[in-house]
Parts: C-alpha cells; sequence; structure tokens
C-alpha cells in the first residue's frame, strides 16, 4: 500500500472513530419535556444521571407541551414527556406524539389501572385528592366524598374553582361511577355548602379554615406536606398546623387519586434510554425521593409514604382506570358549567 493509501485509511479510520465516539455519547443523553415544577424533579433526575451516567436535557413548559411536540414532528428531539394530571398523560397520547412500550419492569411496578394498557404512559406518583378539616370545629375522622353535599356543612366548605384540572378529575370519576344525574345532585349539594366562591389554591383551603371561613374543604394529600414541612414558608406551615386530615372515599370504600407520570415520545432519538429513565422513576430509591422530597404517595407497592403523609392512614386507592376518568372530562366540565359551580 502506498503512503497515500495508508494516510487515507487512516484519516478514515479516525473519521469513522470520531462519529463512533459521537454517537456513544449521543446514546448517553436524553431530552426530557415536562410541565412539572422544576424543584421537584431535579432530585430524581440528578439521581439518575449518578446512577447511570445518562444526562438528561429538560425543558420545562408550563402549558402547551404535547402541541410542542406535535408541532416538532419528526425532528422533535424529546425523548420522555411528563406531566401532572391524567388528562395531559391521555392528551399526549390523542395528540398522536407517544409511542406504546412493552415493559416487565415497569407493568410489575405500576398497577394497571395506574397505566394506560397500550403502554403510552405510565404513572410514577400519586396524589390523594382529600378533605382538610378544622382542627377546631370539625370531630369527623372519617368522611365520604358524598358526604360533602350534606346539609350539616352548608356555608362551611371551601374548595378552588371546579374547573381546575384537580376537581375535574373527581368530578369525572364520580360521574364513572354514578352516572350524571347523581353526581350533579352532588354538584349542586356541594355548591349550596359553599362558604365562598370556589377559588385560589389548595392550600388557601388550608388558610380559609384557619381563618373561620369554612371548616372542611377538598385539596391534594402532598401540600399538607408542603406546608407542615416549612417548604412554603412560616405562614402556610401555621395554615397546614391549624387542619386534621380526613382520607375521604366513595361509597365504595377506596379514595380517588390523580397522578404524575410520563410518556416515550413518539419519535424519540434515544428511545433505550427513555425508558431506562421509566424503570428508574419506579425504582425503590426514586419512589423513596418522590415520597420524601414532594410529599407524594409512591405508585409502586411497599415503598413508604413522608410521616407527614403516612398520618393519614393506609391508601385504598380507588381501582377505576385512569383512562375511564380521563373520558369523563368533558362530560365533567360540562356539568360543572350546567351548575354554576364556580359563580
Amino acid at each position: 500500500m502506498s503512503m497515500r493509501s495508508r494516510l487515507g485509511a487512516l484519516v478514515a479510520a479516525g473519521f469513522a472513530l470520531a462519529l463512533a465516539g459521537g454517537a456513544s455519547a449521543q446514546q448517553q443523553d436524553l431530552t426530557l419535556y415536562t410541565s412539572r415544577e422544576e424543584g421537584l424533579i431535579r432530585p430524581l433526575l440528578d439521581t439518575f444521571t449518578q446512577r447511570t451516567g445518562i444526562r438528561v436535557r429538560t425543558l420545562f413548559l408550563t402549558t402547551g407541551l404535547a402541541e410542542r411536540v406535535a408541532a416538532e414532528g419528526a425532528n422533535s428531539p424529546a425523548d420522555v414527556l411528563m406531566a401532572a394530571d391524567v388528562g395531559n398523560l391521555v392528551d399526549f397520547v390523542d395528540k398522536g406524539v407517544t409511542q406504546p412500550v412493552s415493559s416487565p419492569v415497569l407493568e410489575a411496578a405500576i398497577p394497571a389501572n395506574l397505566r394506560d394498557p397500550a403502554g403510552n404512559w405510565f404513572s410514577l406518583s400519586l396524589r390523594a385528592r382529600i378533605v382538610y378539616a378544622s382542627k377546631d370545629r370539625v370531630t369527623e375522622r372519617a368522611m365520604r366524598y358524598e358526604d360533602l353535599a350534606d346539609p350539616k356543612w352548608r356555608g362551611k366548605v371551601c374548595i378552588r374553582s371546579g374547573q381546575h384540572p384537580y376537581n375535574t378529575a373527581l368530578v369525572a370519576a364520580m360521574i364513572a361511577k354514578s352516572g350524571e344525574a347523581q353526581t350533579e345532585a352532588w354538584l349542586r349539594g356541594v355548591k349550596a355548602n359553599l362558604a365562598r366562591r370556589p377559588a385560589g389554591g389548595d392550600r388557601e383551603v388550608a388558610r380559609d379554615i384557619l381563618g373561620g371561613i369554612c371548616d372542611v374543604g377538598l385539596a391534594n394529600s402532598y401540600y399538607v406536606g408542603l406546608m407542615r414541612s416549612g417548604t412554603g414558608g412560616p405562614d402556610q406551615k401555621r395554615w397546614g398546623d391549624a387542619i386534621n386530615l380526613v382520607l375521604p372515599t366513595f361509597g365504595t370504600g377506596a379514595t380517588h387519586v390523580n397522578v404524575s407520570g410520563a410518556a416515550v415520545a413518539k419519535n424519540a432519538p434515544n428511545r433505550a434510554n427513555a425508558i431506562r429513565l421509566l424503570e428508574f422513576l419506579v425504582s425503590d430509591e426514586a419512589q423513596e425521593i418522590y415520597a420524601k422530597a414532594n410529599f407524594e404517595y409512591p405508585v409502586k407497592a411497599g415503598v413508604k409514604s413522608d410521616p407527614i403523609i403516612a398520618e393519614l392512614g393506609t391508601l385504598r386507592v380507588d381501582d377505576l382506570r385512569l383512562g375511564d376518568i380521563a373520558a369523563k372530562r368533558r362530560a365533567a366540565s360540562n356539568l360543572i358549567d350546567k351548575v354554576g359551580f364556580d359563580n
């Protein structure tokens, strides 16, 4: 072989090696699109990178996540899509931006009713819709959701907007269980019991209970941890300390939950790494981070909740499929408007 041929071969080999090195580096990355707050998921992502060496590039979007991925099409760099609320997870599928995943790890860790049957999305953590109750004025330690329509609570109930996804999901679950007529009657009963117009957030329910505006209200479980831990500041700690926590149930004896979850993007450039991230997020280590850092219920059985949340007692998750709840969201929204709940 001539000197020129040898030199050409060496250059070609070096170029191929550089390409291989670049591909290898890319394989150690993935891109996450998420609407979850950065502070809530950063401990999970940092731990994943420490354990695997895979770096997670993250794009935080407060709105329009599914629309962004759909607009990017085949050129989208998104590998994983993550959001809170089952409605957002189902919207990913409806907009055609997910792909099915078959993973024995995910299927073993996540109950069937808390994931998409086709593997398009998976729940990663849970939050229960619970009752905050005044420590001074309420003696009940057990309640049903249906009880909030009882006239005994006239002028004593606080809640955020009925059209907020947290409440729409609960109303959708009631429709799926009891039908629209019975759910409408319940909504009218709760509306008649309101102490104020639905407004604010879940933490403001605790604030208004402390202020004597109302005695009970519906809110998510993890906000109690954020308040009582002092994460939200001294005022919110006082709000959290002023309430008892009641784990309500439907008439069936089970509690409504919503979720945070994730999906593998339809055109994920790093599909294998995307699946590795999802599988890590249902590991015991990651589920403990969800419980301790975010005050969320682990989706995986056997992982302990934070002590603040454990005060609620044993959570019996309603066995209604989350997809069936999401299918009733439009009906729930229409019913909320029909009764003028937020007026």
